[in-house]
């Protein structure tokens, strides 16, 4: 094979090195607005090296879909290659929880294993399924906002979204109502292991969460066998005891992924796009007066500032190629989203946020194998909080000017100040 050792060598991308010098996820001023530098970067070249990660970036919607769902490509190498076979160091053994919590990741599986699990959870995500939600979600969400009502000056993250996804998702999973932050705490130090580059106290602070995250799970897991029930993480057990076909790390693991990436989502598509919303107010008056309704606007909040980023996947057979280039078996290709979802040959006027836009073949939510399991029930939790938030607060505003927290990866506000008059 031709993996990294054996790299060939490849045309110069023809994409001025100023723009990739500004590609830059570590600086606080590329993160508050990358979309300058992403926009730049498309028009100049579909694909350009990233030295400080040696990853190939691409910056266009038709390769980046194409790229998701290309089947010689995969999140990881190791049902196909050591890791000595493949030119690439094997995980970190420092970080042996957070490697626990990756080794049976739905994010991080290819086939065999990838369908066998997905297939085993699809149904707790089915129509039929979130209608039983429904109830749960609208009795939850019309709290949460009695509360903000009283407030009047209120965080949409701290005081809203998060109680309230995570809160949904919990009850899906099967979790202790009570320990949402608990949950919420380890979820945020989890996910920070996925930015482009992370310092070592932000890996250990990972590797903890994720280590004390199994053992939670893996308690509760025992429970449910013992005290059957109707949630997932039951459903998942009794599959289990039935025929073997799900072990007990791969249950701990569906169960931590489906709760980190079932609120992160949900959680920044609202700040983002309510950030996004006061700061064009015609376009908030379109949904105060009713003339686009909440389902609609959501897809607009996911394509217009994407909370997800960056998506990376390796090369593991020849064949792939992206803007003329062969891309070696061994490379890894990061596919920039917030690049691809202001793709002018997709989108007509992308730069433009249209809440009326209504589409619906955007990748928000990824695409191929590892689209988005949960993206129906993200739907309804954004589409139940749009409406919920617009009639409680019609004439909502900010009240301080929103920062992003520093990272890129998982696109986010730190807080969202908002105040009803």
């Amino acid at each position: 094979m031709a993996g990294r050792r054996g790299r060939p060598t490849l045309p110069v991308v023809d994409a001025p090195g100023e723009l990739i010098s500004r590609f830059a996820p570590d600086d606080p001023v590329f993160i508050a607005n990358p979309y300058p530098v992403l926009n730049g970067l498309r028009e100049a070249t579909p694909v350009f090296r990233y030295e400080p990660t040696g990853q190939w970036v691409v910056t266009r919607f038709d390769d980046v879909s194409a790229l998701l769902r290309h089947p010689s490509l995969g999140r990881n190498y190791l049902h196909r290659y050591t890791s000595d076979e493949f030119g690439r160091p094997g995980p970190d053994p420092r970080w042996a929880r957070f490697n626990d919590h990756e080794r049976w990741s739905l994010l991080f599986l290819e086939p065999p294993d990838h369908p066998r699990i997905r297939r085993l959870v699809a149904a707790a995500f089915s129509r039929r399924a979130l209608a039983g939600l429904a109830e749960r979600m609208r009795g939850l969400s019309e709290a949460l906002l009695d509360q903000c009502e009283e407030r009047q000056t209120f965080d949409l993250l701290s005081d809203y979204a998060q109680p309230f996804s995570v809160g949904v998702i919990s009850s899906l999973l099967g979790l202790p109502t009570g320990d949402e932050q608990q949950l919420l705490d380890w979820s945020h130090a989890i996910v920070k292991m996925y930015e482009v580059s992370a310092p070592d106290a932000t890996k250990r602070a990972a590797d903890e969460a994720a280590g004390a995250f199994i053992d939670y799970v893996a308690e509760i897991l025992q429970h449910k066998r013992d005290h059957p029930d109707d949630t997932l993480i039951s459903h998942m057990a009794q599959v289990a005891n039935a025929d073997g076909r799900l072990s007990d790390p791969e249950i701990i693991s569906t169960t931590m992924v489906l709760l980190e990436a079932g609120h992160e989502a949900t959680v920044n598509t609202l700040g983002n796009g309510f950030r996004a919303l006061m700061e064009h107010p015609a376009q908030w008056r379109r949904l105060v007066v009713g003339e686009v309704g909440a389902a609609t606007a959501v897809e607009e909040l996911l394509r217009w500032d994407s909370p997800l980023q960056l998506f990376a996947r390796f090369v593991l057979e020849p064949g792939v190629q992206v803007g003329g280039l062969d891309l070696p078996v061994g490379d890894e290709v990061a596919m920039l989203f917030g690049s691809a979802q202001r793709d002018p040959r997709r989108f007509s006027d992308p730069d433009r946020f249209d809440i009326g836009r209504g589409v619906r073949s955007h990748i928000g939510f990824g695409g191929g194998i590892h689209f988005c399991i949960g993206a129906e029930l993200a739907r309804a939790e954004l589409t139940e909080s749009v409406g919920g938030l617009v009639h409680r607060f019609p004439r909502l505003q900010l009240s301080a000017p929103p920062h992003y927290h520093q990272t890129f990866v998982l696109r986010g506000l730190a807080a969202l100040m908002l105040r009803s008059e």
